[in-house]
């Protein structure tokens, strides 16, 4: 069985979701006797985080480095991984979820498209390959699935890569080319992505004037917060919409309407079918929903079109004919203002979800050794549990409870963060909650600039006081 894993390097080391990736492929080459190839495109120095990965037990290390690649966005990197793994022809094609700098998540799903695989993200879990048969089982976010071989898969951070033997040798990396790999200079790189930033600045979206308060008040604080009109957000509205934009789903079509003058709703359908309609239809813009449905097949059809897509976007404005997209980048630290080149322009969209109570008490790496302590907290005041992706990365929270860019977005009247530092990529998701209450030991933590109230101080030491 031959195994392609593809990496990408975040800060000179390889990316966390990545790393899951190759765990999963070695864990194969393991029981199947496969033969796994890591794959990866970047600058030069990316060979050095290769040559590293082989002494893992790898048959094959490829670097595709080119000036021609530099700049790519998801489609054109997409375009140039799927020539080289055409090249090795693999039957299983394993990528991580997402990259943590970028977070599109797009990659994956492109590349199954482009060649020809069948597809199944979010992978958790390998159940069953069948060589014979050729079919492969998987336990993803959605449920159990199977797909016919070749596949691709994308996969989630459940597993940890292991370390190589004290005694194994480095390989050489084969180092591609654009000419290696048989690539059209005009689809690669810069030159070949239809979505251009056009701006990075750091978020003042969702901003709150915090009234710090004492551990002891937290009840006090809950109960005013009840009765507290929903935080105003300072956005800029556009002066002109366009006449008709398309949605997939019911669930953006409120935000549809915040662009344009109508809005055509399109029923959640596989790629193929709306691929057809918009090729009849010409709509100047394709909104989608930003979850596990829509990340994976926005991804599909903006590589049957071969048009551009921005992933998670919070925001959306106009001028009638270019529509700018605004969405967190580099971690979360930052937020991007992207443009796209192409027709039909396509965004998947954070929508806020109803939470199941008035309250939300969420918990981040900080309360990584008093989660509990949260837990019984949240049931005490008959609130909602969440928690920030880092919980789930660590294992200590479930996926359904994330929320983030990458999990879930909510409203609720009151929402508490406890032991959440603030980065975008959680603020974002609770912007729209009546009511922020942040506990946190750092003074200076990024949460309470996005907080009506504040409490510095330990969360078990403001649990025990309510």
């Amino acid at each position: 069985m031959r195994i392609a894993a593809c990496v990408k390097q975040v800060e000179g080391e390889i990316n966390p979701f990545d790393a899951c990736a190759l765990e999963f492929a070695l864990q194969l080459k393991d029981t199947k006797d496969a033969e796994v190839t890591v794959i990866s495109m970047g600058r030069p120095d990316v060979e050095n985080l290769l040559k590293s990965l082989t002494r893992l037990g790898i048959s094959r290390a490829i670097l595709l480095t080119d000036n021609a690649f530099a700049g790519a966005d998801t489609l054109a990197t997409s375009y140039t991984l799927s020539l080289a793994l055409k090249k090795i022809n693999p039957d299983l094609v394993i990528c991580g979820r997402q990259s943590v700098d970028g977070d599109t998540a797009q990659v994956g799903p492109s590349l199954s498209q482009m060649l020809g695989l069948s597809l199944i993200t979010s992978v958790m879990e390998i159940s069953n390959i069948d060589e014979e048969n050729r079919k492969m089982t998987c336990i993803s976010r959605i449920g159990e699935e199977s797909v016919s071989l070749p596949a691709l898969i994308t996969v989630e951070r459940v597993h940890t890569l292991r370390f190589p033997s004290i005694r194994a040798k480095t390989k050489e990396v084969e180092i591609w080319n654009a000419n290696d790999i048989g690539a059209d200079i005009n689809r690669c790189g810069l030159k070949g992505s239809p979505t251009r930033v056009l701006k990075i600045y750091e978020s003042e979206l969702g901003r709150r004037k915090c009234r710090f308060t004492l551990p002891e008040e937290l009840m006090t604080v809950i109960e005013e917060a009840k009765h507290k009109s929903r935080h105003k957000l300072e956005r800029k509205e556009s002066t002109r919409k366009f006449n008709e934009i398309w949605v997939v789903g019911e669930e953006v079509k409120e935000i549809g309407l915040s662009i344009a003058e109508k809005v055509r709703v399109i029923e959640k359908q596989p790629a193929a079918k709306i691929a057809e309609m918009v090729k009849e239809g010409k709509p100047k813009v394709i909104l989608w929903n930003a979850d596990i449905w829509g990340r994976r097949n926005a991804p599909i059809l903006s590589a049957m079109l071969q048009t551009g897509l921005c992933a998670d976007c919070t925001h959306l404005e106009t001028d009638g004919e270019k529509l700018h997209m605004y969405r967190p980048t580099y971690g979360g630290s930052l937020m991007a203002k992207i443009e796209c080149r192409t027709s039909p322009q396509m965004a998947t969209v954070r929508v806020a979800a109803e939470a199941e109570n008035e309250i939300i008490v969420a918990g981040g790496k900080g309360t990584r050794d008093s989660f509990d302590l949260v837990r019984k907290f949240a049931g005490k005041i008959g609130a909602e549990l969440g928690a920030s992706r880092g919980m789930v990365d660590l294992g200590l929270a479930p996926y359904e409870m994330q929320i983030g860019l990458t999990g879930k977005s909510v409203n609720p009247r009151v929402y508490i963060a406890c032991g959440i530092s603030g980065a975008v990529h959680h603020t974002c998701a609770i912007e729209q909650a009546r009511t922020i209450i942040a506990i946190n030991t750092d003074k200076n933590a990024r949460i309470f600039d996005y907080a009506d109230y504040g409490i510095v101080a330990d969360v078990r030491d403001v649990i025990s006081a309510s």
